[in-house]
């Protein structure tokens, strides 16, 4: 394997002069520059990466813990980081909580041990309700989850403002008995719920919830679950999209039609919902944006520590489709 020695040999320059153009620094000439570049060709030289972060003190990875890789919505935002992440020549490691406190101390500890320059994270709402940026060794920009009083750099959804929007929709198609399942393991879920109660309330309705784990079969059983034992709501509305594929999948399973006999909507504009009968009225959020708005903060956060705190709150958009288009029966 070639050494930064040989490298230099190669080119007719320093080891320094090496040393300097892969770094990036000023203070070569074009002609020794392109020497060094050709010698690291001819020679397939890969500098020890570790040996030269230890030396500076510094590193190029990034940490990004989240609370479900399988949810697109999180999958999507991955994606947006890592791009941002490549463009400048960072690294990223991608970890999975499962909203498991544990596995996520596990995780932090572990990026801290990595010298990572900042993690990402969209906290459990254990570390949620005691966050404080002072208990961590490296920059936090939270994403997905915050309240205001969370003293953090932070990229999330106005989501009782969406939750709210998504409810009057369904109250101006005339449901009156609206149905919620939402999550419970997040700030997200609860906020939805808050804006779901806040909205029914408005109107003088009554709240009708299911608190269930965020997952397609945990919504799919509680769906037919609350068929079998209450009457059958005008609506259906899930807090996510994981939730929302099982009320799907339990109302056909049920053999109701929708929208004949029954609305029905939810959260995030996955690709599913715009091609399955009939197509699906959601809330879309932004998830290219809030990834791509989370990094640029850490690596601004990385860049002056002692900047004030952002919080950037987006803005959901409705979708309305099939799903809660009424139909007269005949």
């Amino acid at each position: 394997m070639a050494r930064i020695s040989d490298v230099a040999k190669h080119a007719g320059v320093s080891v320094a002069t090496v040393s300097r153009v892969l770094g990036g620094q000023s203070g070569v000439s074009d002609a020794a520059r392109e020497r060094v570049l050709a010698a690291v060709k001819a020679l397939d030289y890969h500098p020890d990466l570790a040996a030269r972060r230890l030396r500076s003190g510094k590193t190029d990875t990034l940490g990004l813990v989240v609370a479900d890789i399988r949810n697109p919505y999180f999958t999507e935002i991955s994606r947006a980081i890592e791009d941002v992440a490549y463009a400048n020549r960072m690294r990223v490691l991608l970890c999975n909580s499962d909203e498991d406190p544990e596995k996520e101390r596990f995780y932090l500890d572990m990026l801290r041990d990595e010298n990572v320059a900042g993690v990402i994270l969209s906290p459990t709402l254990d570390l949620l309700s005691r966050f404080r940026p002072a208990d961590f060794s490296f920059p936090v920009v939270l994403v997905d989850r915050c309240t205001p009083e969370t003293e953090a750099d932070a990229v999330v959804l106005d989501n009782i403002d969406a939750a709210q929007r998504l409810i009057r929709h369904l109250i101006d198609r005339d449901c009156r008995r609206i149905t919620l399942f939402h999550g419970t393991a997040s700030a997200t879920g609860l906020q939805r719920l808050e804006g779901y109660r806040s909205a029914l309330a408005a109107a003088g309705l009554t709240p009708f919830t299911q608190a269930i784990k965020s997952t397609t079969f945990a919504a799919r059983k509680a769906l037919l679950e609350h068929l079998r034992a209450h009457p059958l709501p005008d609506a259906v509305v899930a807090s996510s999209g994981l939730i929302l594929l099982g009320l799907v999948e339990a109302l056909r399973e049920a053999g109701l039609q929708c929208p004949r006999d029954i609305l029905i909507a939810g959260f995030d504009d996955q690709p599913w919902t715009r091609i399955v009968t009939p197509d699906i009225t959601v809330i879309a959020q932004p998830t290219a944006d809030i990834g791509r708005s989370a990094i640029e903060l850490l690596l601004a956060r990385v860049a002056q520590p002692g900047q004030a705190r952002r919080c950037i709150v987006m803005r959901g958009e409705l979708i309305v489709r099939t799903s809660t288009c009424r139909v007269q029966n005949t």
